[in-house]
């Protein structure tokens, strides 16, 4: 199965196949639909968290491994989302906004 994934219509199309639904099902199963990042850090992924499959070598670059079982983890939608830098998340830390009174005495 040729993966075409250059325009958003043709990974829309992939994403919404029957062959990637089904591998998506699989991917999830084997890891007993939990986030493989959130249990190797020791936190449980609950009934109410949104799970998404992430493809280990990205589509972008590796296309040729679309439906490799192998190259598919299971990853809650935060954590995908840390993954690829998306939603505000970054690699950098923000910088604290400096607290002017932090110095003065306080009365409680």
């Amino acid at each position: 199965m040729k993966i075409q994934t250059e325009t958003h219509e043709q990974r829309a199309m992939f994403y919404n196949s029957q062959e990637w639904r089904e591998l998506r099902e699989q991917a999830l199963i084997r890891d007993n639909y939990e986030c493989q990042w959130c249990k190797a850090e020791g936190r449980v992924t609950t009934t109410d968290t949104i799970l998404e499959v992430d493809h280990i070598k990205e589509l972008e670059y590796h296309p040729e491994l679309a439906m490799e079982l192998s190259n598919l983890r299971t990853l809650c939608k935060d954590c995908h989302n840390k993954r690829h830098h998306r939603m505000n998340y970054s690699t950098h830390k923000l910088k604290r906004k400096h607290n002017r009174w932090e110095s003065d005495e306080r009365w409680d």
